[in-house]
C-alpha cells in the first residue's frame, strides 16, 4: 500500500523519478499538484466528495469553454467540486445539431447535461487571445493532413461573415469582435436542438454567453438584448488591480 502524505510526514507519493509502470516519469508538476491538492482542498472538502461519491452530480450551470490552457472555468468562477459541469474545446464552440451516426462530443455532452443532469443555465465562455479563432481569421496552414482544427474552427464561418470585412479595425480589435462573434455564433447553435430550445422558451434553460480577457482577468457578460458586451463586477476589478 502507498502512503498518503500528511503534514510533518515525508511524502512517498510522487517522489523525484517516480515511474508508473513506464519509461517516461509521471510529470512532477502534477504530482506536487496533487500534494498540495491533498493537504488543501482535500482535507477541506473531503465529506463533500464523500457525497458527491454516493449521490452523484447535480449541478445547476453547464460551461462550455475553451481548451485553452489559461481559461479554466473552475478557476475563474472558483467553483466548488460538484458546481460546474464543463465541457472544453478548441474555440468554446457549439456545433448546430446534427442527428447523424458521426462522433460529436459536444452534441453528447450537450445532451446529458440537458436531459440526464437537467441543468438550468448554459454558459459559453470565450476568450482573448484564442489561437483557434486567430488561426481561423488568418487562414493559417494546417497543423496536421487531417486539418482537425481547420474544419473544426469552419462552424463559427456566419460569425465572421456577421462581423465582416476588417476595414479600419487593428489585428488585435478585429480578432476581439471574431471572438465574441464566435460565442454569439455557438448560442445561436445551442437554439439548433430541439429540446434544449423547447426548454429555452419555456425558460427552464437560459444560455448565456460570456468573455474572459486573459492579460487582465476582466470578466464581461453579452446583454441578449443589445448584444454587446459588457464588465462583471467592473468595479471590483478597478479597485483592486486599476484601469
Amino acid at each position: 500500500m502507498v502512503a498518503l502524505p500528511s503534514p510533518g510526514r515525508p511524502c512517498l507519493v510522487g517522489p523525484p523519478g517516480y515511474r508508473l509502470r513506464g519509461v517516461v516519469p509521471f510529470p512532477d508538476l502534477l504530482i506536487q499538484g496533487y500534494r498540495a491538492f491533498l493537504f488543501s482542498q482535500l482535507r477541506r472538502e473531503q465529506d463533500r466528495f464523500r457525497e458527491l461519491a454516493e449521490s452523484g452530480q447535480s449541478p445547476e450551470i453547464m460551461v462550455i469553454g475553451c481548451c485553452d490552457s489559461r481559461v479554466s472555468p473552475e478557476v475563474i468562477f472558483d467553483a466548488r467540486p460538484g458546481e460546474l459541469f464543463v465541457v472544453r474545446n478548441v474555440a468554446n464552440i457549439v456545433p448546430p445539431y446534427a442527428p447523424d451516426e458521426r462522433a460529436h462530443g459536444v452534441s453528447a455532452a450537450l445532451e446529458f447535461g440537458v436531459a440526464a443532469l437537467k441543468v438550468r443555465h448554459i454558459v459559453v465562455l470565450g476568450h482573448a487571445h484564442c489561437g483557434g479563432v486567430k488561426a481561423y481569421a488568418e487562414d493559417a496552414e494546417p497543423l496536421s493532413p487531417g486539418d482537425f482544427i481547420g474544419n473544426w474552427m469552419k462552424i463559427m464561418a456566419p460569425a465572421m461573415a456577421k462581423v465582416g470585412p476588417r476595414g479600419a479595425l487593428s489585428h488585435a480589435e478585429y480578432l476581439v469582435r471574431l471572438e465574441q462573434a464566435n460565442v454569439a455564433n455557438s448560442l445561436d447553435n445551442l437554439r439548433t436542438f430541439p429540446r434544449l430550445n423547447k426548454l429555452i422558451e419555456r425558460g427552464a434553460v437560459a444560455i448565456h454567453g460570456a468573455y474572459f480577457a486573459v492579460a487582465t482577468g476582466a470578466l464581461l457578460v453579452r446583454d441578449e438584448a443589445s448584444g454587446e458586451f459588457v464588465s462583471v463586477a467592473g468595479e471590483d476589478h478597478a479597485r483592486l488591480f486599476g484601469r
